[in-house]
């Protein structure tokens, strides 16, 4: 590892080092949507249903909240992980993210930024409902809030 940090270091220097660090920053953003989107469904559940805010639900209700904020997440971040696949396929030369961005818009249109998101919802999603559904009961264990 540090003979590749050496090597970066030589041939661009200190912002080769930081190459590709916003994109990935970037990439964080689907799991703060994730989140948020699953704690405002819960919060907005129960205020209708007029419960308290932490009010315990059903597993089957947690699923469904999971489900939604998940759908969210990858809706508004898949055409970033579109772009950055395409960047790193060996098969395809691009210019930089502007490149893939205007081929990709030219070439496909927006249907282009979508390609495969419905075959990795249907991936994602069952995992993200059991990790809710876990997170909520070990977080009421942890916790002492069980019943």
């Amino acid at each position: 590892m540090l003979d590749a940090l050496i090597k970066i270091y030589r041939h661009e220097g200190i912002p080769g080092l930081y190459r590709g660090f916003v994109p990935g920053l970037i990439g964080t953003s689907h799991a703060a949507l994730q989140f948020m989107v699953y704690e405002e469904l819960k919060r907005d559940y129960n205020k209708y249903k007029k419960m308290p805010s932490e009010a315990q639900l059903t597993p089957s209700e947690y699923i469904g909240m999971a489900a939604v904020s998940k759908i969210f997440a990858v809706a508004t971040t898949y055409p970033y992980q579109v772009v950055r696949a395409r960047l790193q396929d060996q098969h395809n030369t691009y210019n930089g993210v502007l490149d893939v961005i205007r081929r990709t818009w030219r070439n496909e249109g927006a249907v282009g930024f979508y390609k495969g998101m419905v075959p990795n919802l249907i991936r994602v999603t069952p995992a993200c409902c059991i990790t809710f559904v876990v997170y909520e009961n070990v977080s009421r264990f942890l916790l002492g809030q069980n019943k």
